[in-house]
């Protein structure tokens, strides 16, 4: 996959395989780049075949026309299956490197990751997302050992205080709490100095 024209004729080959004189195989990559892949700028054309406007957007993309690309190919992408987006949004922004069309790429399209570690928008907030559950999870289970701590030592715990130790997201407050649990006498000296 190449956007510059020399450089896709050049790595197109052929590139001789074998001794100095005595070739034995001939190699002839199949390379694709803005001459031999076709400018996809229409929303149907591109419909009709999602590969290859995602190579078209690829390819062309550092092209004076390149934004009309992915403005298409989005639009197309309207029309099929979540999957099928996940894939060719990703695909295409890997693609179109730092191109000028990853630009409006990245503006056009907002939605999980078949290429990660790759920084794409997509990864950005499925990482994100992830983060937000996994301290969700942090804080619910240090809630639940809170509960079980004072469960064990024999502290009642009042519903008002069961419902304000789970409802509580912030881990230092919960961290605070976990130690006031393990010496208390009531359940009401775990919140004490908490604001």
């Amino acid at each position: 996959m190449c956007h510059d024209d020399a450089t896709a004729r050049w790595t197109a080959g052929p590139f001789q395989l074998g001794r100095e004189r005595h070739a034995s195989l001939s190699v002839r990559p199949l390379v694709l780049g803005p001459e031999n892949v076709p400018l996809i700028t229409d929303p149907r054309e591109a419909a009709r075949d999602l590969t290859l406007a995602t190579f078209s957007a690829m390819t062309h993309g550092d092209e004076w026309r390149a934004p009309a690309i992915p403005e298409a190919l989005s639009r197309a992408l309207m029309t099929t299956g979540p999957e099928s987006v996940q894939y060719y949004s990703e695909l295409s922004e890997i693609g179109l490197g730092d191109s000028p069309a990853r630009d409006t790429w990245r503006k056009l399209m907002r939605p999980p990751t078949y290429f990660p570690g790759r920084g794409t928008l997509f990864e950005e907030t499925y990482l994100e997302g992830k983060a937000d559950g996994e301290a969700r999870g942090r804080a619910e289970e240090r809630a639940q050992l809170i509960l079980k701590v004072l469960t064990n030592r024999g502290v009642s715990v009042s519903e008002e205080s069961n419902q304000r130790i789970v409802s509580c997201s912030d881990l230092d407050t919960l961290a605070h709490w976990l130690d006031r649990a393990l010496n208390v006498a009531t359940e009401h000296e775990i919140f004490a100095d908490t604001p």
